[in-house]
């Protein structure tokens, strides 16, 4: 591929000599630190000489062949683009169904629904002990009524739908699962993913309700379900966003994510499920943060160590096993509340990076978040900026552009040696479940959130706006004002639910939830149940709550 190491070991020093020491006398290069934002440290010049133990055909290769480097598919985005799936929830059902036709109407072309803190918490919106948090990070679902609202006039079998949802997600499906069959669409018709990461909660998102070992349960119990049942379904997308919005590095949301992934593989073996029959519908979720080609570098690696894992470790046999399919969002914990419209440039940059990381779907953030949920006006904006990339940046033109890059090859091979000794140190302390327990996984991102945060207080790393070219302009960009009737309308619904429904036939059917979470049996058909008779989403989540327990995590020092 290159010639000799001496010969290029002899042309570097030569450059150094007679080109590089004699510019660097004449203009000294910027102090500063030269880093990434993990803040691992850049070189001045990538060259063969970083290559050398990189093979064409065994580590790069073509798009659409083993390790699936440069992607999937052999044709990158001249067959199809990225699905255009903009995260969207707030308030009531009404609220944010509005809000779902007018992205549709913009050109999206795939629905992802924020759901708010009781829901995602497993709470009816009534609870004492969420009050006050009705929609504002999301939609309240409580009951099957909800639901129905939520995707009113949506067609089903021609949209494709993510869910972020993780504790209670089983339960959520569920009421997806009897929209769709209340209106005669076939679930094998359904396509869409569900968040349904738990493990990443104990790690980083704390939206946990369940102890890990019946929480995973559930989590296999849906990918049952769906090889049976749903077959178009990812029930799973393990996700490394919540862990990089958590302060991570990009190296640990690597290398963490993975490790959860083969750790739901390993659960859907131990159920006696065939490795080829559930690993094509697994998915991932990964953060497209600011640093150019370091996110690029990061989803190569990516697609090349879970082939490799799927093929060598597991034994998987059809290709579509091997493939890493994965959704990104621009990075939320980089915008900034001063100088807002700046986050528009930021998010533009970060989708950049995903589609040429060569993602399969894309949220892009609204240049409001770090104030509010998105207005209209800045959601379309952010939209917009997916659509000009597809139609006018020219990089769907080829596959995998950056390919070959001396820089980004190099980098991809450093975050796949250091993720994998990530993954021995995980399995040296017994795994996943056992590492979270002993609080490795949240010291290693809290200790590069503290280096994160004092490289900017110490001004070695300068955000604009906060700590370099600050202005005292006042905020003029508007803001998303909800229905302030809203909450009263859920609740009112909410009543009527439960004064309508047959409450003998709701308690014959969560004594049914009960009886499967004791059993060991596959809880999805007690839910389903559940869900058609119009049991509460706090009710369901109650007879898991006895059944199981509750988690408490350790305190991590």
């Amino acid at each position: 591929m290159f010639p000799p190491k001496d010969e290029l070991q002899a042309a570097h020093e030569r450059w150094q000599q007679q080109v590089l020491w004699p510019a660097l006398e004449k203009t000294p290069e910027r102090d500063q630190p030269f880093m990434t934002t993990s803040s691992a440290p850049i070189e001045r010049l990538y060259t063969p000489l970083d290559l050398t133990e990189n093979e064409y055909l065994r580590d790069i290769a073509h798009p659409g062949a083993y390790p699936f480097t440069r992607g999937i598919h052999p044709t990158g985005y001249r067959g199809k683009v990225w699905t255009m799936r903009m995260f969207a929830g707030f308030g009531t059902a009404e609220e944010t169904n509005e809000r779902f036709r007018y992205l549709l109407s913009q050109g999206q072309t795939g629905l992802s629904v924020a759901f708010d803190m009781p829901t995602l918490y497993g709470r009816d919106t009534d609870h004492p002990l969420v009050e006050g948090e009705f929609g504002k990070c999301g939609v309240a679902i409580s009951s099957l009524a909800d639901m129905e609202i939520l995707f009113d006039g949506i067609p089903l079998d021609k949209v494709s739908t993510s869910m972020t949802i993780n504790s209670p997600a089983a339960m959520i499906w569920a009421m997806y699962l009897v929209v769709a069959e209340k209106r005669g669409v076939p679930w094998a018709a359904l396509r869409g993913t569900l968040q349904n990461d738990i493990l990443k909660e104990y790690i980083a998102q704390n939206e946990y309700i369940f102890p890990p070992e019946p929480s995973m349960r559930l989590v296999t119990d849906t990918v049952e379900f769906a090889c049976r049942h749903v077959p178009q379904w990812n029930p799973v997308s393990v996700s490394g966003y919540h862990i990089r919005e958590a302060g991570s590095t990009a190296t640990q949301e690597l290398a963490f994510t993975l490790a959860d992934g083969m750790a739901y593989v390993e659960a859907a073996l131990a159920r006696g499920l065939d490795i080829d029959e559930f690993a094509p519908r697994i998915s991932f979720f990964f953060n497209a943060h600011n640093d150019f080609f370091e996110e690029i570098a990061k989803y190569r690696a990516a697609r090349r160590i879970w082939a490799r894992m799927m093929r060598e470790r597991y034994a998987a046999k059809q290709e579509r096993s091997w493939w890493l399919r994965f959704h990104s969002q621009t990075a939320g914990c980089s915008l900034t509340a001063q100088q807002p419209e700046v986050n528009i440039v930021r998010t533009a940059i970060q989708a950049l990076a995903a589609v040429l990381g060569g993602t399969q779907s894309l949220h892009t953030n609204s240049m409001d978040e770090a104030l509010a949920l998105p207005s209209e006006k800045a959601v379309t904006i952010a939209l917009r900026t997916q659509q000009v990339i597809a139609a006018e940046s020219g990089v769907t033109n080829t596959v995998d552009p950056l390919g070959g890059s001396y820089f980004v090859e190099a980098l991809t091979d450093r975050m796949e040696r250091e993720a994998l000794d990530y993954f021995r140190q995980i399995d040296a302390q017994g795994g996943v479940i056992a590492a979270i327990r002993n609080g490795f996984f949240q010291r290693e991102i809290a200790d590069a959130a503290y280096r994160y945060q004092q490289e900017i207080d110490h001004g070695a790393r300068e955000i604009v706006g906060v700590n370099a070219y600050k202005v005292a302009a006042p905020l003029e960009i508007p803001i998303l004002a909800m229905d302030p009737a809203g909450e009263q309308k859920h609740l009112a619904r909410l009543s009527r639910v439960r004064s309508e429904r047959n409450n003998a036939l709701v308690q014959q059917h969560l004594q049914g939830l009960q009886q499967a979470a004791a059993n060991g049996d596959n809880t999805m058909p007690a839910m389903l149940d559940c869900v058609r008779a119009y049991a509460t989403l706090g009710e369901m989540c109650d007879v898991l709550r006895e059944s199981f327990g509750v988690y408490q995590e350790m305190v991590v020092v």
